[in-house]
């Protein structure tokens, strides 16, 4: 059994133990932001097309300054910039509050304080997962990154169960406000952290650096294969733009949100936990690319049973085809975390020091940009076919993507390490 449950050596390092524990409250926060947003846009708007605008407005920032910002982290020292952008997440989260308490009810205002916010995690993300190599050695990174994804996943449980208790009583406002405060614990644990200079010579973080990150990726094919076959599960398989329609229409929430809006948005986050509880094993994987392929195949396969679930359920009779819904949407996300777990790893043990922040800036832009482009996808899809056919059919997607993948890069399929333990 031992070796099954998660490796927590990493956590006997002071720093990464910091960042670690305040991520259990920050991410909290930010996935009642993640539940707020879409929300507020179904609220003002009635609309799941209008859900799906947030995969626009959130993709463009994204993309230039999760490029940017990796190449940022690869010559600015990894601290202070984590700082910056930690103060830049938290404003912004307060001026989504505010907007919120004057009932303002502008959806171009709520989007375009998305884009500032995407623009802020864009930078912020591939930062801080730089830093990681730097803090811990690179045998422990296959269970710092299961650590990593197991808190944030849990985060993604709590936060949107308590959004759909908070939701009702208290307002989106809160919500918001939530988000704002619980970011002084990330604060705290970055100011503690060492100062984190960048090697190699010194440069600046130009087009040409960005640019050089993309032709370094280019000779690594596994790595390239890793971000393609990432790209094809979020953007055909992600169906999170259609949860406040699903919510309100297939399981009878109020179209202000409520116990089902919040039970979706925590299921496979539910799964991602349970996943990383059981990580024990993952170290004594070899054939990683492999894994990989097998994890995203049952990630479109939960997500076409999430789909059917959802056509056939209806307002009046729809209690146990939501249970139904969120087991396969929790047995997604524990296969995604599997697979989110081998790519990182691969990421960080193959790419040197100075190229991780601009490598990181690339999988930040591919692992959320991918669901923001599905965010649009699938609220057209649903306009055209409802949201049940767009889920399924998503799904069905994300498995003839797999099988063409792994036709196309069979460097990928052959990819082994050595045995950890």
């Amino acid at each position: 059994m031992s070796r099954l449950l998660a490796d927590t050596t990493p956590l006997e390092n002071r720093d990464y133990r910091r960042l670690w524990t305040a991520g259990i409250v920050t991410v909290i926060g930010a996935q009642l932001s993640v539940v707020a947003v879409p929300q507020q846009v179904y609220e003002i708007t009635r609309s799941s097309a209008y859900v799906g605008l947030t995969g626009i407005f959130g993709l463009v920032p994204l993309v230039v300054f999760g490029l940017w910002g990796g190449a940022l982290a690869d010559v600015m020292d990894r601290r202070r910039l984590l700082m910056i952008t930690s103060i830049g997440l938290g404003v912004t989260s307060v001026l989504f509050w505010i907007q919120a308490a004057l009932n303002v009810n502008n959806v171009w205002l709520v989007l375009g304080l998305f884009s500032v916010q995407q623009a802020f995690f864009a930078v912020n993300q591939p930062t801080r997962a730089a830093i990681i190599p730097r803090l811990i050695p690179g045998r422990q990174l296959p269970a710092a990154n299961s650590l990593n994804m197991t808190v944030v996943q849990f985060g993604a449980i709590a936060g949107p169960l308590l959004a759909g208790v908070l939701i009702p009583s208290a307002g989106l406002q809160l919500l918001y406000l939530l988000d704002s405060i619980f970011l002084i614990a990330t604060l705290w644990a970055v100011w503690k952290l060492p100062a984190i200079p960048p090697t190699g010579t010194s440069r600046r973080a130009g087009l040409s650096e960005v640019l050089g990150g993309f032709t370094y990726l280019a000779t690594q094919k596994v790595l390239l294969a890793s971000f393609v076959v990432d790209i094809i599960a979020m953007v055909f398989g992600m169906s999170r733009a259609l949860f406040p329609e699903i919510a309100h229409e297939s399981f009878g929430d109020p179209a202000s949100g409520g116990f089902a809006l919040g039970l979706l948005f925590a299921a496979m986050s539910v799964g991602a936990v349970l996943g990383g509880v059981f990580s024990g094993w993952l170290p004594r994987v070899q054939y990683q690319g492999r894994a990989v392929l097998v994890c995203i195949a049952l990630w479109g396969l939960s997500m076409v049973g999430f789909g059917v679930a959802v056509y056939f359920a209806s307002p009046g009779s729809s209690v146990i085809l939501l249970w139904v819904a969120v087991a396969f949407l929790a047995f997604g996300g524990a296969v995604d975390m599997v697979s989110a777990a081998f790519r990182s790893t691969m990421l960080q043990q193959v790419a040197t020091d100075d190229m991780r922040g601009r490598l990181q800036g690339v999988f930040i832009v591919v692992v959320a940009g991918g669901p923001r482009i599905g965010d649009v996808l699938h609220g057209g899809a649903a306009f055209l076919f409802g949201t049940g056919v767009a889920a399924a059919g998503g799904g069905f997607l994300v498995i003839v993507g797999v099988v063409l993948s792994a036709l196309a890069f069979p460097a990928f399929v052959r990819y082994k390490v050595g045995r950890a333990v």
